[in-house]
């Protein structure tokens, strides 16, 4: 049985290999479409919260208990010693950064020291719209955040819709889920955000 996964591979294979033909699924196609991950280091805002079994940093939500409570990338090489504004409180430590690092599509090596978030000064992400308005309109964008969600599972840190479009944050993405969401459900309907972002 075919995944959802799965059928957006073939989507995008179908795009760039038109001239080959591309009838049915090819039976070695991969069913994951897990971006490959970063080459060099990149940079993540988060809360980093450890319980007791380790630091972890949390891109998606967190409930705001004392202590708060996420689930997030387990980090390697994080150091509570070299920071002064973090909280601790019934054995948890926690706090908020840009961190930086190597992400190896399962843990965070931390590569620079963190800064924390209210003297974290990050360039603006540039709108890949161009400030146009999107065409699509709200019961069409729904499904089609319904189905993204069903798709890519807790890959999707948030999801909305504004200005005609689909706006998708998720932990990261190299294109690959660009095109997918591209090739899916046309294209300027879905932009895809990545919350790590390359350093350089």
């Amino acid at each position: 049985m075919s995944t959802p996964r799965a059928g957006l591979f073939a989507l995008i294979m179908c795009a760039i290999a038109l001239t080959a033909g591309c009838a049915s699924t090819p039976a070695a196609a991969p069913t994951s479409l897990d971006p490959a991950p970063p080459a060099g280091d990149v940079v993540a805002q988060g809360t980093v919260l450890d319980d007791g079994s380790g630091a972890q940093l949390c891109l998606g939500a967190v409930a705001e208990s004392a202590p708060p409570q996420c689930s997030g990338i387990p980090l390697t090489g994080w150091d509570w010693e070299s920071l002064t504004d973090a909280t601790t409180m019934s054995g948890s430590t926690w706090g908020t950064y840009a961190v930086q690092g190597r992400y190896d599509g399962s843990s965070f090596a931390v590569t620079a020291p963190a800064v924390p978030l209210a003297l974290y000064d990050p360039m603006p992400l540039p709108d890949p719209t161009g400030g146009v308005p999107g065409r699509a309109d709200d019961a069409e964008l729904h499904d089609v955040e319904q189905r993204v969600h069903d798709t890519l599972g807790d890959t999707v840190l948030a999801s909305g819709a504004y200005d005609g479009r689909l706006w998708v944050t998720v932990v990261w993405d190299d294109g690959t889920l660009q095109k997918a969401a591209d090739a899916e459900f046309g294209e300027d309907v879905v932009v895809i955000q990545s919350a790590m972002r390359e350093v350089g």
